[in-house]
């Protein structure tokens, strides 16, 4: 059947935060060496973080550990879009790439948030049965 959802690979959250992974190593290549054990390690195990967490949750099905999975997939971006922010400050990134990353982490927030309300909800109607 097309377009469902077996896997948490099948999530376009999943997907598109894989692609930020990706990106955001990409550009923490271009930061200085001196940042290797600084703001390059903490924003890679960050990032993630993202798509990690949100295919460990997916083990735990509809239930809390779920929403909590997917909760600190969504802290773990703050935090991305925190140090993205940083880095621009100390001009590690260009204001370009600043807004591509920044508007890349913006979307996967919004699905993530949309999946999260979309969990509340069955959890919801699961319990109300």
């Amino acid at each position: 059947m097309e377009g469902k959802i077996s896997t948490y690979k099948d999530l376009i959250v999943w997907q598109k935060a894989i692609q930020l992974v990706t990106d955001v190593y990409a550009l923490t290549k271009t930061f200085p060496a001196d940042e290797r054990f600084g703001i390059i390690s903490q924003i890679n195990r960050a990032v993630i973080s993202v798509p990690s967490n949100i295919a460990e949750g997916w083990s735990r099905e509809l239930s809390k550990n779920y929403l909590q999975f997917l909760r600190v997939s969504r802290g773990s971006l703050m935090e991305v879009e925190t140090m993205i922010l940083i880095s621009k400050n100390l001009n590690y990134i260009n204001e370009k790439d600043f807004i591509e990353i920044n508007k890349k982490t913006e979307e996967v927030g919004k699905i993530l948030q949309g999946l999260i309300k979309s969990v509340q909800q069955k959890i919801i109607l699961i319990k109300a049965a």
